[in-house]
């Protein structure tokens, strides 16, 4: 149900690259971010609230990680999180949509082609498991 939620966003953009959209306002909101906030970890708030879960609810990306939800052998609908070196954290994440080998292909919002952290909407992305920091689950507990 996630990963189906998840990849009928995929297309969403943004309306002028700024954060900002009429279902950018709707992952933001369900991520309590205020306008024109990045929105990654925001859209996957989202994806779960409209999935019926209590949770998460967050606009930053560390607070998808907490280490009672971490797994080492990510599922459809977990919650990857990509480290970003200059910002010493996590600083994107995405949805799990399956896991082939080392790769992981994964449903993502505010990014764009490159796999940016600030893109410009919600795309299916490839991604090497190595270039992914910490997987979660808050689908089970």
């Amino acid at each position: 149900m996630l990963v189906s939620i998840a990849l009928r966003e995929v297309g969403v953009r943004e309306l002028t690259g700024r954060n900002d959209g009429v279902r950018v306002d709707e992952y933001q909101k369900a991520g309590g971010c205020g306008k024109g906030d990045p929105w990654c970890a925001a859209w996957v708030s989202w994806v779960y609230k409209e999935a019926g879960y209590s949770g998460p609810r967050t606009c930053w990306s560390p607070d998808l990680f907490p280490a009672r939800r971490l797994v080492k052998e990510p599922e459809p609908g977990d919650v990857l999180g990509i480290y970003m070196e200059s910002m010493g954290r996590i600083g994107h994440c995405g949805i799990v949509q399956r896991m082939r080998g080392d790769w992981c292909m994964s449903i993502e919002g505010n990014t764009n082609v490159a796999g940016s952290r600030e893109g410009d909407g919600v795309y299916v992305r490839t991604r090497h498991r190595r270039s992914i920091r910490k997987f979660s689950n808050w689908k089970d507990k």
